[in-house]
């Protein structure tokens, strides 16, 4: 083999095993491997998730109608993105310094500007991406915690709910990060996330603001999970704000269940 076919040879080797380790090394160690500054990575949406790529994202969404938007009014970061409006990728920018994340911003559509100093991750897998944001929302050691949970949930084809469930239930994270935890949770698809959610009203040990975010966030299912838990609490919990709360929600519904319920609240004698 002459020398010029060896370098190629040689060269496409090393492209393969450096691939492999890229591949190999699991999303956190390559974030803690990159240098301070902007870290950023990107992940596949789940179906009905659209964003313009810089302040605006969209989910739940069949035919053009979406269910829940969020609108950033700051969104001075031109360096980050170029639009337009499309159905993915999450784009997630970390702000590390000192090896620590303090901080992130996510978008959906668009793509990143190259002109920056930023270190670019490329495209990496849901479960991957997921599991690296709920580990930082568990770990609340920034602002970026709360944060980290959103882009979790637009994840594609993963079930977070369980994540969500233990964030919720943990005293080692801030009560902020747990509600937004509980909040995320009545997004989930599921019965099982509905369970959890109730048992989490039911537990006297948890935090009251945790647990009367859980008696929102069951409003927020579907009537045929949300309502029947709601009438529960309503009839059964043995903390009067909470029946407050929950008879509160499903005055909101327009289900006839809730509205038996009231009648035979009004003429118990």
């Amino acid at each position: 083999m002459n020398t010029r076919a060896w370098c190629v040879v040689r060269g496409a080797w090393l492209l393969l095993i450096a691939a492999s380790t890229a591949t190999a090394q699991t999303l956190e160690k390559r974030v803690a491997a990159a240098p301070d500054g902007s870290v950023r990575f990107s992940f596949d949406a789940r179906p009905g998730v659209y964003g313009n790529g810089r302040n605006m994202i969209s989910w739940d969404c069949d035919k053009g109608n979406c269910r829940n938007r969020q609108v950033d009014g700051n969104w001075n970061d031109h360096d980050d993105w170029e639009t337009p409006c499309d159905s993915g990728p999450v784009r997630v920018a970390l702000s590390k310094s000192g090896g620590r994340i303090l901080d992130l911003r996510v978008y959906v559509g668009g793509q990143w500007r190259t002109s920056t100093s930023a270190t670019d991750l490329g495209m990496v897998g849901t479960k991957e991406a997921a599991s690296y944001l709920l580990a930082l929302a568990l770990r609340d050691e920034s602002r970026a915690a709360e944060k980290a949970i959103f882009p979790a949930v637009l994840a594609d084809s993963v079930t977070i709910w369980p994540d969500l469930l233990k964030i919720a239930k943990s005293e080692d994270v801030s009560r902020k990060v747990r509600r937004s935890a509980v909040f995320w949770l009545g997004q989930a698809a599921g019965d099982a996330a509905t369970r959890g959610l109730t048992d989490l009203v039911d537990d006297g040990r948890a935090d009251r603001e945790v647990r009367e975010s859980a008696v929102f966030a069951l409003s927020q299912r579907p009537r045929d999970e949300g309502v029947p838990a709601l009438i529960r609490i309503a009839k059964e919990n043995k903390d009067p704000d909470l029946r407050r709360k929950a008879i509160f929600w499903l005055g909101q519904s327009d289900d006839p269940r809730a509205l038996a319920l009231f009648e035979e609240l009004l003429t118990r004698p």
